[in-house]
């Protein structure tokens, strides 16, 4: 798989019936290696290994009715409370990230409420804080670590 614009992790790959499947360490078992699953996994590795993020805090496609019909989010973060605290949407590294992919995560959104938002393709990385009481949101220059978003 190519490079990403993250630090460089080992993951269990293997082959089965001409795929490749990759260990998800947060859902316990291998899925197939498809490009937006390769970003969502170094994306998981570095919120974990990079930004402290607990693994038992985190959920991958999760579940999410919008408008009476199921999605799934690519990640959820939640803090101690089981409170959810932040969404990210992944993408191939090949597919820009537009305001469609904004109004993806935004859809997501309406449900959880949560105060941060990420978008990745693995090469372009955006965050936002979603500022409620003021009904607007601010972009970060980065990915907050855990700590200093866990109590929110």
């Amino acid at each position: 798989m190519e490079n990403l614009n993250l630090p460089t992790y080992s993951f269990k790959i293997k082959s089965d019936l001409q795929r490749k499947l990759i260990f998800d360490s947060i859902r316990k078992k291998y899925v197939v290696l498809t490009p937006e699953e390769w970003v969502r996994q170094n994306f998981i590795r570095f919120l974990v290994e990079e930004k402290d993020y607990p693994a038992s805090l985190i959920a991958v496609e999760k579940k999410v009715d919008v408008n009476l019909l199921p999605q799934r989010s690519d990640i959820v973060l939640y803090n101690s409370n089981a409170n959810p605290i932040m969404i990210v949407e992944c993408k191939a590294s090949k597919i820009k990230i537009t305001q469609d992919v904004f109004n993806q995560i935004a859809r997501y959104n309406m449900k959880l409420r949560v105060p941060f938002l990420v978008v990745t393709n693995g090469l372009r990385h955006f965050c936002c804080y979603m500022d409620y009481e003021k009904k607007s949101f601010k972009f970060l220059g980065d990915i907050p670590n855990y700590q200093t978003i866990k109590d929110l």
